[in-house]
């Protein structure tokens, strides 16, 4: 099989050859994380759209949006905002439920970690649940809205090492390209909480409008250099590491074009001090498939310097 081999790996030490049971469960299983973790990357889109729309309280209630499942005749941008990101979680939060229960039913079949870590992201999913009832019951808390964000990351996170320890992908790599990918991923979400935290006091404009959370505003700003320099010198390994994975290359290469399109999006977040709707969503959706690629680069990455890497295909049966 090609190095570039991106596909779902059926075989587990512990699967009997003589049925097609554990072929049937990780593909289904593969194809499910991965379709939740587009989900929950358009959910992420959404929320941030509801946020600099000023939807976040556009359904006073909750679990139910002026008390009607489908509230129509208050539809408008806002409300369908808010309801679309309820409806969404709520989607996402079924397909996990059941990505758990199938994960335990054939426990027997697939590796021993897949139904500890379905149980890690039904719980991670919950607690975003919880803390996007307590975003519209706080009245929009900024402390509550960047634990939401947060939250939802780390879910996005477990579905991408999930998903990545279940494909198959051969070829080199090094603990210190490994160690690399990890940390820059680590100050991507630090990052991404600091930014958050920038959105939901409205630092930016409190520091341009009457000097207040100017400290909030500018540790986003500063927190640029580390995470940039983090991401260069991952760059750099991935350039110099001999006989490197084609995927890893490609990761690294998708690693860079996207964080030079972050820097863009926020320097021009920032001269327009947050007035462009479209640009914000954009600078929040680009940072969360930079943590998600720098994620899966680790997990691959890891598997691979290792001796974890496989390179049989999914068979048909």
């Amino acid at each position: 099989m090609s190095d570039s081999t991106f596909t779902p790996n059926s075989q587990s030490p512990r699967a009997s050859s003589k049925t097609s049971l554990p072929v049937d469960a990780a593909s289904k299983i593969y194809q499910s994380v991965w379709k939740i973790a587009v989900a929950t990357w358009l959910l992420m889109a959404v929320g941030s759209a509801t946020r600099v729309m000023n939807a976040g309280l556009a359904c006073p209630d909750w679990p139910l949006c002026y008390g009607q499942a489908v509230p129509l005749q208050q539809m408008n941008l806002q409300v369908f905002l808010e309801w679309f990101h309820r409806l969404d979680a709520g989607l996402i939060l079924l397909s996990t439920m059941a990505l758990c229960g199938r994960s335990w039913w054939s426990r027997k079949s697939l590796p021993a970690w897949l139904p500890v870590m379905s149980t890690v992201a039904l719980l991670l999913i919950l607690a975003q649940a919880a803390l996007g009832a307590f975003t519209v019951t706080e009245l929009l808390r900024f402390d509550i809205v960047t634990a939401h964000l947060g939250t939802a990351l780390l879910f996005f996170s477990v579905l991408l090492v999930v998903s990545s320890s279940l494909s198959a992908a051969t070829g080199v790599s090094s603990k210190w390209l490994t160690a690399s990918a990890g940390i820059s991923a680590f100050l991507i979400y630090g990052q991404s909480l600091l930014g958050a935290l920038v959105g939901s006091q409205w630092a930016l404009h409190q520091c341009f409008g009457n000097d207040r959370l100017c400290g909030v505003m500018n540790s986003h700003l500063w927190g640029v250099i580390p995470a940039t320099l983090s991401v260069l010198l991952f760059l750099l390994l991935v350039w110099r590491t001999a006989g490197l994975s084609k995927v890893l290359r490609q990761l690294g290469g998708s690693v860079a074009l996207l964080t030079i399109l972050q820097i863009a999006l926020g320097m021009a977040t920032f001269r327009l001090h947050l007035q462009a709707a479209t640009l914000t969503v954009a600078h929040q959706s680009i940072g969360a498939l930079l943590l998600g690629t720098l994620v899966i680069f680790t997990t691959l990455s890891f598997r691979m310097q290792s001796g974890q890497s496989v390179s049989t295909q999914l068979k048909s049966v």
